[in-house]
């Protein structure tokens, strides 16, 4: 048995950029009741009060829950009744700047400038530059839509590579791309918690839809923990599910 169960957001316990629905927070509930939670992913601190823990109910054990924003360059706890984050690495006004420029030069260079956006396109989370091929308010629907086999993302990614030696490029979401410091990766973030948790690599497990070479979660498996590849939130739940009956 686990002391602590590790979840990408997106594509794992929530549709993207979506609030996890009332099923999922109920499990998390549950599994809160058996093991340390942690979620860690892309998205900045604001979504992921709005995705998750805005969403449990109030019987969750809070205190078990560990939030970790912008690939785990970012960690919040619950403390006296609120979050509050531990640490926080930004980046430089240098590096924002050098950065930006790049997903700008690349997207002319790779061809992949799409049709029609919904809002901006690259998103400055202090930690992680964001970028999202269709804007931040794209529909699901449009998202899916666009690189459901990561194909366009691979070609941004390799051209961006050569553009931002040193900096860590990891495609995560369903049209996002996101760029950390060096050796910044969902490992780094989980190293982190090992560290601020006092838990053991060994006794946790990572759950998420993008454990394959260049995604976003398969740094988790690298780094030697065991991980579980979800489709989609339906599986993820069924997931939860077992670890609970294994921890009652």
């Amino acid at each position: 048995m686990k002391e602590l169960v590790a979840f990408d957001l997106d594509g794992t316990l929530a549709e993207s950029k979506q609030a996890i629905k009332d099923d999922m927070a109920e499990a998390l509930a549950d599994l809160l009741g058996v093991v340390n939670v942690a979620v860690i992913s892309g998205g900045d601190w604001p979504q992921f009060d709005k995705q998750v823990a805005s969403r449990l109910p109030a019987r969750a054990d809070f205190t078990k829950l560990w939030l970790m924003p912008t690939t785990g360059t970012k960690l919040y706890t619950h403390k006296d009744g609120q979050w509050s984050p531990v640490y926080a690495e930004l980046f430089s006004d240098e590096e924002r700047a050098k950065i930006i420029s790049a997903f700008n030069e690349s997207l002319d260079a790779t061809g992949f400038q799409p049709e029609q956006t919904w809002g901006e396109r690259i998103e400055d989370r202090g930690s992680q530059i964001t970028f999202s091929a269709l804007g931040q308010q794209a529909p699901i629907d449009a998202k899916e839509h666009w690189d459901p086999d990561f194909a366009k993302r691979k070609v941004i990614q390799a051209d961006l590579r050569g553009r931002l030696p040193g900096l860590s490029i990891n495609m995560g979401g369903a049209t996002s791309i996101d760029i950390t410091r060096e050796g910044v990766d969902k490992a780094y973030g989980l190293k982190k918690l090992r560290d601020a948790s006092g838990i053991a690599l060994d006794a946790m497990m990572f759950v998420g839809d993008a454990i394959f070479p260049g995604g976003n979660d398969y740094p988790a498996k690298e780094l030697g923990l065991d991980t579980v590849r979800v489709r989609d939130p339906g599986d993820t739940l069924a997931v939860i599910a077992t670890v609970v009956a294994c921890g009652k």
